[in-house]
């Protein structure tokens, strides 16, 4: 479901110029992933709500923009894609403008939820209109533009929107689209090439009868909230010992079923899943979630860790992700030069292991770390993550024929998504989960009999009775911080076990990268 080549022509405008373009939009939809992560406390806190339910506010935007992303490919043809993209612009900004406006959390969600369904159109049309634009040979370092957008964007998220929630106010990074997105309609309206052969096209759909699927659709809706939903309210509610979670494991499973032999059985599905089905595109597509996974966890796991366990301001803990965007920056650059002689696999797999090394490095933390402990490891995961994330993008369209590349962007996008939405929700369980065995494991160890507990008792209610607590009052404190550190250890082994976690995803990407078929370099949309 696509424009084709010959329908759109290559443009009169330098397609550099387009580039940069198409990047701004993928970098302003991407950036929302991530901008409202460090600022979850604030949100909380205006709105009177929990950290649990304001983290609601990423989780929904994810799953919005991940449906949408499945209508995209059939919209972009309808309504031809200059059209169809300046409505999702313009969806997304004035959304992102209510969400700044929003007076209780269930109007924030709602206009979250805007928001997701307007730039989920926003990237893979980009994507399909920067991949006409370039000729193949020079496809690879488009998609480097490109990548950097959608790499880096979710980097600069938590700075900015730390800094804005510290100085400004936590609504400001939503308002801040409003004066992006109206210079983005201008540049796309006036920049943008429309194919003469768009109003041709429409008019041969209609009568071809080519409709919407509908309920393919609305299957793969259902199919994505209510896991999102179990994924997100399992641990609070018990998993399956609560009926609603098994009631939502249900409709889930059903809706699974029912949606692969209609999508198969469609002339016109809203997700091609023969093309999940390949070797090439099915491996992408898989690596492409865990990369998502990796990339959006990490990113709003490491500033919970630093703001909850090392006293940091929103604003230091967007700093603490910043080296990893600077070298970001340079990587996916450098990541459109080496796919001109490097194979794509083969940078996908030395991206997994540099990924999961820099999880394993995570593994040994303690105590007293500093900001450079968790600025290297950011630089390390700089480095890995865009040598999976650009050249899964090249791999992605070897052998996608020109007809399906509004599909193949599709898909792969919804891959990130939802493989970030996952993500976010996996480290999330873990952490939780984890953080309540360790902290029933250290509690084993604490018992009035045993006598280092009695030894560290009286040397901390010596340490408060010198500092002027009445003998009771010490003693009372003193059993106060013995807790307190207890909370604090098992919080660490909980974190300690997200970055397992996360190194196993890394290393899982490996096995999947060799898996793919050798491409002829710098033509990316090659038939094999």
């Amino acid at each position: 479901m696509s424009i084709t080549s010959a329908a759109i022509p290559r443009p009169a405008v330098n397609p550099w110029l387009i580039a940069v373009v198409v990047a701004m939009a993928a970098f302003m939809e991407v950036l929302d992933t991530t901008i409202a992560n460090v600022v979850l406390p604030y949100i909380g806190g205006a709105l009177a709500v929990s950290s649990d339910e304001a983290s609601w506010v990423v989780t929904t935007y994810l799953v919005a923009n991940a449906v949408a992303l499945t209508a995209s490919s059939y919209l972009a043809k309808r309504l031809g894609r200059k059209r169809f993209f300046l409505i999702c612009v313009a969806l997304f900004t004035v959304s992102s403008v209510l969400c700044g406006l929003a007076w209780n959390l269930q109007t924030l969600l709602l206009f979250r939820i805007m928001q997701g369904l307007g730039g989920g159109g926003m990237v893979p049309v980009a994507q399909s209109i920067l991949a006409d634009a370039f000729p193949p040979e020079k496809r690879g370092q488009a998609f480097a533009m490109f990548g950097l957008a959608v790499v880096v964007a979710p980097v600069v998220g938590p700075t900015l929107g730390g800094y804005l929630a510290d100085n400004v106010g936590w609504e400001w990074c939503f308002l801040v689209n409003g004066p992006i997105g109206v210079a983005l309609m201008f540049l796309v309206w006036t920049l943008l090439p429309q194919a003469p052969s768009e109003e041709e096209e429409r008019r041969k759909l209609k009568k071809e009868g080519l409709r919407f699927d509908l309920i393919g659709f609305l299957l793969v809706a259902v199919f994505l909230g209510s896991l999102e939903v179990i994924l997100d309210r399992g641990l609070e509610d018990d998993w399956f010992g609560s009926s609603f979670i098994v009631i939502m494991t249900a409709i889930c499973a059903l809706a699974f079923a029912l949606m692969i032999p209609w999508e198969f059985t469609r002339k016109n599905p809203v997700i091609d899943l023969s093309m999940v089905a390949t070797r090439q595109f099915g491996a992408c597509f898989v690596v492409m979630l865990m990369a998502g996974a990796i990339l959006l966890a990490t990113t709003q796991i490491l500033p919970l860790l630093v703001q909850q366990n090392f006293g940091y301001t929103a604003t230091w803990a967007g700093l603490m992700l910043s080296p990893g965007g600077v070298v970001t920056m340079m990587m996916v650059f450098l990541c459109g030069r080496l796919l001109g002689f490097v194979q794509p696999k083969y940078l996908i797999a030395a991206g997994g292991l540099i990924v999961a090394a820099a999880m394993w490095g995570l593994t040994s933390l303690y105590g007293d770390v500093t900001f450079s402990y968790f600025a290297w490891s950011r630089i390390y995961v700089g480095i890995g993550l865009p040598l999976i994330l650009i050249p899964v993008l090249t791999a992605s369209y070897a052998g996608v024929p020109s007809d399906k590349t509004d599909q193949a962007s599709a898909l792969i996008n919804a891959a990130r998504n939802i493989g970030g939405s996952i993500g976010i929700s996996l480290s999330g369980n873990v952490l939780a989960h984890r953080a309540q065995f360790h902290q029933s494991r250290l509690v084993e160890n604490v018992t009035p009999s045993d006598p280092e507990y009695q030894d560290t008792l009286r040397k901390v209610t010596e340490y408060f009775t010198m500092h002027g607590s009445s003998s009771e009052q010490a003693h009372k404190q003193a059993i106060q911080w013995i807790g307190q550190q207890v909370e604090l250890q098992a919080s660490f082994l909980a974190f300690i076990d997200v970055f397992w976690t996360l190194m196993l995803l890394g290393l899982a990407v490996v096995p999947l990268a060799l898996m793919l078929r050798n491409i002829k370099l710098g033509k990316a949309s090659a038939a094999e």
